[in-house]
């Protein structure tokens, strides 16, 4: 089946370009000039993957993706900023955003990230379809099978790729990974040496469990254990 994704920037010229060459990629795609538009096309049309743009009148694409979260709608969400600006990287991720990608870019690089995230969401489908254990860590429980984590026996709420990313370290506990180990199995390519996906789902979920479970391997990378009480 044809994926659709759906494409959301107010300049013309960026979703003419983004239309013309998702299509002929095979894609089929549905676009909006604002953000009140998207998040009407995100519920009517239910499309494969959003490319929402930062700035947007109505509503600005931050504010489109912390909603869609809000509503437990997990599509997956690429954002687009004219401004190289760390912070606004960073609050899309913080938001749920799955990547971003600064203007100007190139349309190749737009369609090798689509194709990538496309994948790796199959990928989890397929994972999800087959049952999964518990796996316990100290306080820690996560059931994948339930896209549920506790801590201490409370809900931790996560977006989807925090929760990716920890039952990922959950399922390779105790061993040190890469960020860019991470960033390619749960993102699924290279950032191009930009690590700083990983950097801020980390801090993320050490707000949202014990800190010194994910532990920092100076020059290395990650390591997610139950910390000994004894050390």
């Amino acid at each position: 089946m044809t994926k659709k994704i759906l494409v959301v920037d107010d300049e013309h010229s960026i979703v003419t370009l983004l239309q013309f060459n998702l299509e002929q990629a095979g894609y089929t795609v549905v676009t909006a000039l604002d953000g009140k538009t998207a998040l009407y096309l995100a519920d009517k049309e239910n499309p494969d993957l959003l490319i929402l743009d930062l700035m947007l009148p109505e509503i600005d694409g931050l504010e489109v993706c912390k909603t869609l979260r809000n509503r437990n709608n997990l599509t997956p969400i690429m954002m687009l900023t004219a401004k190289d600006d760390e912070l606004d990287k960073i609050l899309g991720l913080e938001l749920g955003a799955d990547d971003y990608l600064t203007k100007p870019f190139s349309p190749r690089e737009v369609v090798a990230r689509v194709k990538a995230i496309l994948r790796r969401t199959d990928q989890n489908k397929g994972e999800n379809a087959r049952p999964a254990q518990k796996i316990a860590i100290g306080d820690l429980v996560i059931n994948p099978e339930q896209f549920e984590v506790r801590f201490k026996d409370k809900i931790v709420e996560l977006t989807p790729k925090e929760f990716e990313l920890l039952l990922y370290l959950a399922r390779h506990k105790g061993r040190v990974l890469t960020r860019e180990q991470l960033l390619n199995a749960i993102w699924n390519y290279d950032y191009i040496g930009d690590t700083r996906s990983v950097d801020v789902h980390i801090s993320h979920l050490r707000d949202k469990i014990e800190p010194s479970m994910i532990k920092t391997i100076r020059g290395l990378g990650y390591k997610l254990d139950w910390p000994d009480r004894d050390e």
